[in-house]
């Protein structure tokens, strides 16, 4: 019989191909069987080395998500659905430039027209930055 992977083993190669929130990886373990004592000291030897920052997590990844397009509120359900705190997704959030703005480039890119306010919609944007693009259509 072979023996079960050691769980840190196992977090670091989670953390391979990507950054995960603590979250993520505390979920991860748990599917392995991992033990609850042991999530814990595994995630707080991470965190210790600096391997696992959900901070640097959410910065990195509203800004990802903004640049391919991403409105506030699509970027709030991604970093809430996995795992990052209110406060951090409120500072990754904050980081970004505004919301208003960001629309006005996927605009100047797509053109004024309904079809794109519809796009900025799904795309998570707010009121305020739909509101902008309808009146700078004016």
């Amino acid at each position: 019989m072979a023996a079960s992977p050691d769980p840190f083993e196992t977090a670091l190669r989670a953390l391979r191909a990507h950054d995960r929130t603590a979250a993520e990886l505390a979920e991860r373990l748990e599917r392995r069987g991992v033990g609850k004592e042991d999530r814990a000291d595994v995630l707080d030897r991470l965190d210790r080395a600096g391997y696992l920052d959900d901070r640097r997590f959410a910065e990195r990844r509203a800004s990802a998500l903004a640049e391919r397009g991403a409105g506030d509120a699509l970027i709030r359900d991604d970093l809430e659905r996995r795992g990052v705190a209110d406060e951090l997704v409120g500072e990754a959030l904050a980081g970004l430039e505004p919301e208003p703005e960001r629309a006005a480039r996927i605009v100047a890119r797509r053109g004024h027209s309904p079809k794109t306010v519809r796009y900025l919609a799904a795309r998570g944007f707010g009121e305020d930055a739909l509101t902008h693009v309808v009146a700078d259509a004016d």
